[in-house]
């Protein structure tokens, strides 16, 4: 992922896609910021999906302040950022797709309450991070352990 990043860093300067360089540039800083944080100056290449995943949170919840505030400039910024971040990233589940596969997974730990709700979240966050919102996906398992 690193390596991928710089290239197309590289490729961005040469372009002259100013939006996209800046953009890659963040990414970057975001994940050597980590990297002076890890104990050994590195952190695994599973980790950087955290990274990049935290990064768009922070660009949505910016994005939503200026709709709110009226400021487009500032939001078409936002958005193009997401955009650029989001192709580095797995495929997003839908909502479908993910209540799908958190029932068969909820079937396949053996889970059968909300006592079992931190084997079934840590098992989806081995299985699928990075390709559905854990936040989300917290609630549909709460919802499909609590008892009707």
């Amino acid at each position: 992922m690193r390596e991928q990043l710089r290239e197309d860093m590289k490729a961005a300067m040469k372009a002259k896609e100013t939006r996209r360089l800046s953009t890659i540039r963040l990414m970057l800083a975001a994940i050597q910021e980590r990297d002076n944080d890890a104990s050994n100056g590195k952190i695994p290449d599973e980790e950087i999906l955290p990274v990049l995943n935290k990064m768009v949170r922070q660009r949505k919840e910016s994005l939503e302040t200026y709709e709110k505030a009226g400021r487009d400039d500032l939001a078409t910024v936002e958005r193009e950022e997401i955009a650029i971040i989001e192709t580095y990233l797995p495929k997003q589940m839908s909502e479908a797709e993910a209540r799908t596969a958190i029932a068969a997974l909820v079937k396949e730990v053996g889970a059968t309450g909300p006592k079992d709700m931190g084997k079934v979240m840590g098992a989806l966050k081995a299985k699928f991070a990075g390709q559905m919102d854990m936040g989300k996906a917290n609630g549909v398992v709460k919802e499909l352990l609590t008892p009707k």
